[in-house]
């Protein structure tokens, strides 16, 4: 990060200065210029790899961050199932005392559910921030734009689970301007949404594996 802050700023100094007049040799101005494009070209190089290097890195990381998430999607649904089941015994004992036990370990599998959310609600958090104004906010559409409201990527998933949850005869849910299309595109690429095959302004979470 340091040698490309120092390579920006070598860039910005380069294109501000003003040309001097050294020779009018043609032989010795045709020299300076190849040794100028010779470092500029030199620069751009230590850009490009720097740049490649640091892509390569948020690719990696954002693997091993997508295969996370999937291991405790995967939980989730398990406990889910779980959840299920002891109600059912609940609603169903044949005993007190298994009815007893019945809840108890539901009141556990509750708590550890909610753990869970919660530390994969601060993992969003400290992965994928709230989306910040772009650039092109500035533009005639800024206010407009700014009057949406972007909402986090922690926000959408949980619409996601909610309506998968509520209605999961009908789990899509309809993409609207405060969903951050960089955050939609994510969860499209990496299969944990999918577009609606009519309607691609719907999208819907992508089913918990067993």
């Amino acid at each position: 990060m340091l040698q490309w802050k120092a390579l920006t700023v070598d860039c910005h100094q380069w294109q501000a200065r003003n040309p001097e007049l050294i020779s009018t040799n043609p032989d010795v101005l045709l020299e300076l210029g190849k040794e100028e494009l010779q470092k500029v070209k030199n620069d751009l190089e230590m850009v490009l790899l720097t740049v490649r290097s640091k892509n390569k890195q948020l690719e990696e990381d954002l693997k091993r961050e997508e295969q996370w998430y999937e291991e405790q999607k995967q939980l989730l649904n398990t406990l889910n199932k779980m959840e299920e089941e002891a109600n059912t015994q609940v609603e169903q004992p044949s005993t007190k005392r298994e009815s007893d036990e019945v809840k108890k370990k539901l009141l556990k599998l509750k708590a550890y559910k909610k753990e869970l959310l919660n530390a994969l609600g601060n993992f969003l958090d400290e992965h994928f921030p709230h989306p910040e104004e772009s650039e092109n906010t500035k533009n005639k559409n800024s206010s407009a734009e700014a009057a949406v409201g972007l909402i986090t990527l922690k926000e959408i998933l949980e619409i996601l689970i909610n309506k998968l949850m509520t209605t999961p005869h009908e789990p899509y849910i309809t993409i609207n301007e405060s969903f951050w299309p960089p955050y939609i595109e994510l969860l499209l690429r990496y299969g944990i949404a999918l577009r609606h095959p009519e309607d691609p302004n719907r999208m819907r979470l992508q089913a918990f594996h067993a």
